[in-house]
């Protein structure tokens, strides 16, 4: 299974970014052969939908889920028509994340904000 992160920089100890669309990385974690690598978010310049560019990005790398502290609504769409589960973060190291999605202990992201279309965040 593929797990997607939003993250600060290019290190399995990193942070978990706080804004989904504009996080600068995003690691890819293979929960099979326990690899990961780093993308570079290109959506994090955009002027506008950041959030969406980036949830393409993940549905175009084949994630199955999505770790992160919060999504928008537009970004969320996006990951729901590729069935991509989106699970809450709940600590602020990726690691720390990972193991608890693996023993199953993180909840699923149910609370989708309407996004900030333009003013800033995302």
């Amino acid at each position: 299974m593929k797990i997607a992160i939003p993250v600060d920089d290019k290190s399995v100890e990193t942070n978990v970014c706080v804004s989904f669309g504009r996080a600068p990385y995003f690691m890819i974690y293979d929960t099979d052969t326990k690899e990961s690598f780093f993308l570079e978010n290109i959506a994090a310049s955009s002027a506008g939908g950041a959030g969406v560019k980036a949830a393409q990005t993940i549905v175009d790398n084949k994630a199955d889920a999505l770790l992160t502290p919060r999504i928008g609504e537009n970004a969320a769409d996006v990951l729901r028509a590729a069935n991509i589960k989106m699970y809450k973060t709940t600590t602020a190291l990726a690691k720390a994340n990972i193991d608890l999605f693996i023993a199953d202990k993180l909840a699923l992201l149910d609370e989708i904000h309407p996004g900030f279309h333009g003013r800033g965040g995302n």
